[in-house]
């Protein structure tokens, strides 16, 4: 196989570097469809929380101040959360016994064997059938 010289950005004087503090996500929640299974808002509320993270993965934020500061309601962070938690991409330990707020933190994502990887190749009967479509 060719190897291919890596794509010069649109503007290398901009490049990225961090600093001070910075969040991170891990790739494989590109890879492996998480983001495409928890949904636009989901990964608004993750974004925000891997931002605010310390180097732990731990936020402070309360569902009110997520939703104000990513333009959405509070019924939208909730159902994201709720959607995040679902599938152990985060937890919360709440401040009190039976609060909605607390302290949440990032999770790596769980390994997908099912995931197609980037580059995979797949038959069309595999596509079919990943569908939901199955033959007689």
């Amino acid at each position: 196989m060719i190897s291919r010289a890596a794509p010069v950005p649109p503007r290398p004087d901009l490049v990225r570097r961090p600093r001070g503090a910075f969040g991170w996500l891990d790739a494989a929640l590109l890879h492996d469809r998480w983001l495409a299974e928890v949904g636009p808002h989901a990964v608004a509320v993750m974004v925000l929380l891997a931002i605010a993270a310390d180097r732990r993965g731990a936020s402070f934020y309360r569902r009110e101040r997520m939703a104000i500061a990513l333009g959405m309601s509070r019924y939208e962070v909730d159902d994201a959360l709720q959607r995040l938690l679902d599938v152990g991409l985060v937890v919360m330990r709440p401040w009190r016994p039976g609060g909605c707020d607390g302290v949440w933190q990032l999770l790596p994502p769980s390994p997908r064997s099912d995931a197609p990887r980037a580059g995979t190749v797949l038959s069309a009967a595999d596509v079919l059938r990943r569908l939901g479509f199955h033959g007689s």
